[in-house]
């Protein structure tokens, strides 16, 4: 089939997990038509308006800020410039669009979203959202209703949206995201200076990092590492706690954190996935759909700090399926480590685990969403 050329404008951000899918969208459209004209919007501030330069697009930002899920006072309380930010976010929006001209509007989550895809729905642009998580987050609802197609990863989410829109194509990741080959195995062990004889434990609380993962990974560290001698440790603990981290293990020594290697940020996540035999992460859905794609056996933390406890509905889908363990966030300190090293000595479960969570891959997510992109102009 031959794609036309498009100018196409994708929204979102905030965070990793609405970034990266966000990009790997982008990237099957140039894939499709690399004659493409693609243009990212986001929040002012935030991650995005570094990530995504990086990765080669351009990118406009909005004063947008977030929003609590109720439309109440404590939006207002929180920031009180908050309303203004909205309206201005609006006028800027429509701004860009009137001199962008897109074709087609894709919007990714993220409160970045709301105002831009408001405005292109406003003047009847072709547009189309992905939602990522078992539980709708606010701006996706409020589009919902005004959006064209609706890309979803989890079933039931008529409850959220109107079932005619719905469309199931799982989570978009980045295409170097796959499961291990000895080739792999060996580049990632050369990569991060690992002993290819040891058990490998990747710990990851997302691309800002974990207060909770990275205090159970404290005090097991301060107790000595208990179990931890036939272990290596990957750990990206966030660029938030990047600081403390390194005050920590400088007053532990490295004579004592010899197994240990400690990241603010893992660039090359393809290798850290390669390497490890088990990965400690929170559940958030991009997170989980590289998983599965990556072919992990993984134990989830689900985080307490999300809207309508999503994350843990997204861990049970994979723990109800024997393709993961979960511990509660507030039991995590005590049990997490244990229980990762308990695993670490069962190949056997190991084995299991993977070839559970590997039935769970949509490998093709962003190709089904660029064609339904293209499907909608249609």
């Amino acid at each position: 089939m031959e794609y036309k050329a498009l100018r196409i404008i994708i929204s979102g951000g905030g965070t990793g997990g609405h970034i990266f899918p966000a990009i790997s969208i982008a990237n099957k459209m140039k894939e499709l038509n690399p004659d493409n004209d693609i243009l990212f919007v986001g929040a002012e501030g935030k991650m995005e308006m570094e990530k995504v330069p990086a990765a080669g697009y351009e990118i406009k930002g909005l004063p947008i800020v977030g929003l609590q899920r109720q439309l109440n006072w404590k939006n207002i309380k929180n920031d009180i410039s908050a309303p203004f930010k909205v309206l201005k976010s609006l006028r800027k929006a429509a701004g860009i669009i009137n001199e962008f001209k897109p074709d087609i509007a894709i919007g990714v989550g993220g409160y970045a979203s709301a105002p831009l895809l408001w405005e292109a729905t406003r003047k009847k642009i072709p547009s189309l959202i992905q939602e990522q998580n078992s539980f709708a987050g606010l701006t996706n609802k409020i589009l919902g209703k005004r959006v064209d197609r609706i890309c979803v990863a989890y079933e039931g989410m008529e409850k959220f949206f109107p079932a005619e829109k719905i469309i199931m194509t799982g989570n978009p990741i980045r295409k170097e995201i796959r499961p291990a080959t000895p080739d792999s195995k060996r580049e990632a062990m050369e990569f991060y200076g690992l002993n290819p004889d040891k058990k490998h434990i990747f710990v990851v609380g997302g691309s800002l990092g974990s207060r909770t993962l990275n205090k159970a990974m404290k005090v097991w560290i301060a107790d000595g590492c208990p179990g931890g001698e036939d272990v290596e440790i990957l750990w990206q603990c966030g660029k938030y706690y990047k600081k403390g981290t390194d005050k920590f293990m400088e007053e532990i020594g490295k004579e004592r954190t010899w197994n240990i290697k400690y990241y603010d940020f893992i660039k090359r996540m393809d290798l850290a996935y390669a390497a490890s035999d088990i990965v400690i992460s929170r559940s958030g859905a991009g997170s989980i759909s590289e998983l599965c794609a990556a072919r992990k056996a993984v134990i989830l933390v689900p985080s307490p700090n999300v809207a309508e406890d999503h994350q843990t509905h997204n861990a049970m889908a994979l723990v109800d399926k024997d393709a993961a363990i979960m511990i509660k966030d507030i039991e995590a300190i005590g049990k997490m480590m244990n229980e990762a090293l308990k695993l670490a000595k069962d190949s056997g479960r190991i084995e299991a685990m993977e070839n559970n969570i590997a039935k769970l891959a949509k490998m093709e997510a962003a190709e089904s969403i660029a064609k339904e992109a293209y499907g909608i102009i249609r």
